[in-house]
Order: C-alpha cells, then structure tokens, then sequence
C-alpha cells in the first residue's frame, strides 16, 4: 500500500538584492538628497507644481519634502492593465509578473538579409514590431531604430506609425516634444476608438527621461505633465550609469537613480493623483576602459534586482532591461550577457523589460538577437515554474514497475507526461553531429536569421482600422508641409 501523497505548494525561484536595512537605508538617502542637495528644474510649470507642493527653492535648486514624495507614493496604483490595440488586456503590470521586449532609438541594424550593419530607416522599424509581434515570448514592442530617411525631427512620430502597423502590441514609445505627443495621441485615439477608450483600454506607455544627475530639462517634463492630463501611462527611468551620470558605485547610483525617479512619479501625481507611473532606472556602467555604457555589464544584472525591491517597497510596477549585449555579433559574449540579464530579470520578477534585441552596447539591433533572446527567455521560463511535486510527477508507481537498468522510455507514465514535463527548444539545436552536418553546419545565428524570415513572411497582423490610416495622412501631411 503506497503512503498517501500530500499536496505540496510549488516553489518559484525568486531572489532578493537589498534587505530591508538596505532598502531603507537607500529611500532615506534618495530623501535627503532630494531635501537637502534639490534638482534644477527647467520647466516652469513643473517648478511652480513643486513649489506649490511644499518645495522650496535656493541657489537654483528646488528642494522637495519628504511628504511630497510620500503622498505621491500613496497615490500612484500598485498595477497597470496595459492593453493591445484591439484592446485586449496582454500586460497587466503587477506584482509577480514578468514580460519582455525590446528597445528604441539604435541608429544602426544589422540588416538581415545581407548581414551588414547599416543606418536604420523608416521600413526596419515596421519589420522588428513585425518579428517582435510573431515572437512568442516578446510581449511589447519599441521601436528598435532612428529612422535615417525621415526628417530627424519627426523620427518618433514615423518610429510609431511603423510600430502600430507592424504589431498589435502594446506600444512603449519615446517623442520629442508636447507637440510630438499631441499629434502621436491623435492617431492613438483613431486606433482606440476614441480618447475615452484609450483612456480605459491604454495601448501606449510614453518613455521618458530625466538627464542624470538632477537635471530637468523642460520637454521631457512636458511631456511627462502631458501624459498625466490624458491618463497615459508613463515611465520615467533616469539613468545614472555607474562612473557616468551617477556615482561608480552601484549603491550610490541606486540611490541617485531613486531620487530623480522620485520626482517624475511626485509631478504626474500632482498633475493628476492616480495617474499610471511605471517606476525603475537604468542602471549600466561606464567602462572605464572603453568609455561605453556597458549594456552587458554585471552592475546591471545587479542594480535591477535592486531597484525592483525599492519598487516593491513602494508598491509600484517596475522598469527594467535585459536581453542585450556589448557584442557587435550574435556570438557567445552576446548569449551569456543577454541571458545573465534576463534570469536577473526573472528571479527578481522586474515587470516591464526592455532592450531585448540590442547588440553593440545598445547602438544596433538585431533581428537574430532578438529571436535568440526569445529563446533564452522561453529557456529560463522553464526553470522558473519550479518543480511540482505531486502524485504524477513522483512517478511513484512507474518506478515501482520499473525493470532495473532497462530504463523509462516505453513506460506509460513517460507516454502520459512527456509533451509537458520537458522543455523542448525552438531554436537551439540538439542533433548528432553528422545530422547537423547533413543539415548544413548551421550555427545559432544563420538559425535565428532563418527563423526571422520566416516570421516575417508568414506571421500576419491585423491592419489598422481604416479610420485611424486616415488619420496617420493627415498628421503626416501637416508636418511635412
């Protein structure tokens, strides 16, 4: 008689960077620095919301208490339902969720069909939303380019045209300025159905950032106060780089970058209490060696854990990156640094991660990184789900069959159980030796490169309501005239 089974709550692997000492130690220091030392505020209005708010000002400083901070803090929800543009809920940011995608602003890709690195233009930016929205485990989309053949000041404008017609999901996008936003919200609004119905069903999150260290320039507030008056979520991530715009150490640059995060989330409160803020930084090093701003750097493995601890503390979605390299190929260096970032991201359960996709430290894309990153984060989806102790998966009475040394192959609990219990890979390749030679030698990246064109040819995307392609002719037509 076999002793009876007891169920047995499975285990998620998780991690912790800063104990409850640090956490604390790190918001006091954030409070003073913004109490004591204060930030240059260039946009009037976000100056005179400051101040109105209990800020003070001296020597060209605003100042901000601490209970400014913390009201802000309470307002703010703890969870942001980020829909698709056909208006399903694909992303509720909350605690405990994890989802991926890439990044904007690389001037150069690597081009897939010839394999060289070239200026991006308008064309790449509607094909990676294409790759990303057929990629299973890329769960928003950025534009992963600078548009070269458009005028430079309307590039973002062109970067979410391509975006919202490459993919259904949901947007994080970068604009210059309030006049940016006010035309990218128009066509927002004709793909939603309306402003109330953007409002309700949001598919765009603006990403936006302060310069470190403690500087406030007047068009990113504006467009910060902009997205507060329209219901848009935001985020609003500085990014003190270790040795750059923050201090070299990562506790310092923690600290910094929790500062200036601060006041982002303090001025869309005051504009309107309860708008969607996604808290986080960007936490990289600058190579002291290269000079570059490391995306494959530990310190970012490192930071992320971290500041999602700050966010949990504070009880906000968080930001964070992963899934990139310094590599200036597809190679060894750009797995470990990408899937190092990537388990960081999961264990710490960062919500919103960004940069999949970047290769040479985030000035290129890649559409074969970004196909291998969703196979690395598939990978480590695996391990963490745990492992489920139950009764059918002791195998207890397939091992009690079991004849010693012939093994589990033919048995009926292998049969029953095998198209879930293992991981099988899409792109990673397990042959013998003389199928994979039979089959071409194919290397990870000619694979990936493979598998993107293949998305590309056969992955289908709704189009965009008539309405709104109206809409996107006449926006453009003013601005170019």
């Amino acid at each position: 008689m076999g002793t009876e089974q007891i169920p047995v709550p499975t285990i998620h692997p998780s991690i912790t960077m800063l104990s409850e000492e640090q956490i604390l130690a790190v918001h006091h220091t954030s409070l003073d620095i913004l109490a004591r030392t204060g930030v240059v505020m260039k946009n009037e209005q976000g100056r005179q919301l400051l101040l109105d708010a209990g800020a003070w000002e001296a020597n060209g400083r605003i100042k901000i208490p601490e209970r400014a901070v913390m009201d802000a803090i309470a307002t703010a929800p703890s969870r942001i339902p980020m829909h698709n543009r056909l208006g399903g809920l694909t992303m509720p940011l909350e605690e405990g969720k994890v989802f991926f995608g890439p990044g904007s602003d690389c001037p150069f890709t690597m081009d897939l069909e010839t394999g060289e690195r070239r200026r991006a233009v308008a064309e790449d930016v509607r094909r990676i939303a294409h790759l990303c929205d057929g990629l299973g485990q890329i769960d928003f989309i950025m534009s992963m380019g600078t548009p070269s053949d458009v005028p430079t000041l309307d590039h973002y404008l062109h970067s979410f045209i391509q975006m919202i017609r490459g993919s259904v999901k949901p947007n994080i996008y970068p604009a210059v300025d309030r006049a940016d936003m006010e035309d990218i919200y128009t066509i927002a609004c004709a793909v939603a159905g309306g402003e109330t119905a953007l409002r309700e069903k949001p598919f765009m999150m603006l990403y936006a950032e302060s310069i470190s260290p403690l500087l406030y320039n007047d068009e990113s507030v504006d467009k910060l106060m902009f997205c507060a008056e329209k219901g848009i979520p935001v985020t609003y991530p500085p990014s003190p780089n270790t040795g750059g715009g923050g201090p070299i150490t990562v506790a310092g640059a923690l600290a910094l970058g929790n500062a200036e995060c601060l006041v982002g989330l303090v001025l869309t409160q005051l504009i309107q209490p309860g708008t969607p803020f996604l808290y986080g930084m960007n936490i990289a090093a600058l190579d002291m060696k290269s000079a570059i701003v490391s995306y494959g750097a530990p310190e970012w493995a490192t930071a992320m854990p971290a500041f999602t601890d700050l966010g949990r503390f504070y009880g906000l979605p968080v930001w964070g990156a992963a899934g990139a390299t310094d590599s200036k190929v597809v190679d060894a260096q750009a797995g470990i640094e990408a899937t190092v970032t990537i388990m960081s991201a999961f264990l710490s359960r960062c919500n919103l991660v960004h940069d999949v996709g970047y290769i040479e430290y985030g000035t290129t894309s890649s559409m074969e990184m970004l196909v291998v990153a969703d196979e690395a984060i598939r990978d480590v989806r695996y391990m963490m789900g745990g492992v489920e102790v139950s009764e059918r998966t002791l195998a207890r009475d397939a091992i009690h069959r079991a004849v010693p040394g012939a093994g589990f192959l033919a048995d009926d609990h292998t049969l029953d159980n095998w198209k879930w219990a293992q991981w099988r890979p899409n792109l990673i390749d397990r042959m013998r030796y003389d199928g994979w030679v039979k089959r071409g030698r194919k290397d990870m990246t000619v694979r990936a490169s493979e598998r993107a064109r293949e998305i590309l040819a056969e992955h289908e995307v709704p189009p965009l309501p008539p309405d709104a392609e109206t809409v996107i002719a006449e926006v453009v037509k003013r601005r170019t005239a």
